[in-house]
């Protein structure tokens, strides 16, 4: 069955828009009477049945819903940088979203290379990553945050830092031995890392530093790293 996303649903009734029309009817050719599988991103998984067959604006009418009240046992929240190559921080986008992420936000540092984003196409992708893994939750997407604000905002759980810096830490731990509270907060750097004065003022806000492993990670794979740890230290938990 295939898979479409659509936010807009009124009295059980589906409408999917112009981009996921065109892929139904068009590119799919399905039809009047074909079923199909719905997320809304709201924690429902549709089950359609095709109403009206039309390229731009399609119709269909629900048949069954499972609901899902949370996503998992645990809360992600994961503040990356964006890389300079736009490409890297889409996969990245895809990857956690598939792997399991509640909140995601783009954070400014003092070393980052991109400072704006084309949050449409950052939507797209993370669309097209729950509908690949069937996740009933699309992750929310704040803007693009500077590092200060972010951390001077309350977070209720574990507030971990992940970083390669070689200065002498430690208590840094890895990210899965760190790991106490089932709502985590997870912020990396840009490709050039957190500066030293960076670090300091987060482990002064209440932020653990950790390790993601012994090997040095690109920005995009210390994020999916990240959300991959977590979900397994979760899992082990069970």
């Amino acid at each position: 069955m295939q898979n479409f996303f659509s936010a807009d649903i009124n009295e059980g009734t589906i409408h999917l828009g112009e981009s996921e029309s065109a892929h139904a009817i068009r590119v799919l050719r399905l039809k009047e009477g074909d079923s199909i599988r719905v997320l809304d991103g709201k924690g429902n998984i549709h089950l359609a049945r095709i109403l009206r067959a039309h390229p731009r604006h399609t119709e269909a009418v629900i048949e069954e819903t499972r609901h899902y009240e949370r996503r998992a046992p645990w809360h992600l929240h994961l503040a990356v940088a964006p890389t300079k190559n736009m490409e890297r921080f889409e996969l990245f986008l895809e990857k956690v979203t598939e792997s399991g992420v509640d909140e995601i936000t783009p954070l400014l540092c003092e070393r980052s290379e991109r400072k704006k984003l084309r949050f449409d196409r950052l939507e797209r992708v993370l669309t097209a990553a729950v509908k690949q893994s069937l996740q009933p939750f699309l992750p929310r997407l704040h803007p693009l945050t500077p590092f200060g604000d972010l951390i001077s905002r309350h977070f209720s759980g574990d507030k971990m830092l992940a970083h390669c810096c070689e200065q002498e830490d430690p208590a840094r731990m890895h990210l899965y031995d760190r790991i106490t509270s089932p709502h985590v907060m997870v912020l990396i750097g840009p490709e050039g890392d957190f500066t030293p004065e960076e670090i300091t003022k987060a482990q002064e806000a209440g932020y653990r530093t950790v390790s993601l492993g012994s090997t040095r990670l690109r920005t995009e794979t210390a994020g999916i790293a990240a959300a991959v740890i977590t979900a397994t230290r979760f899992r082990d938990l069970e």
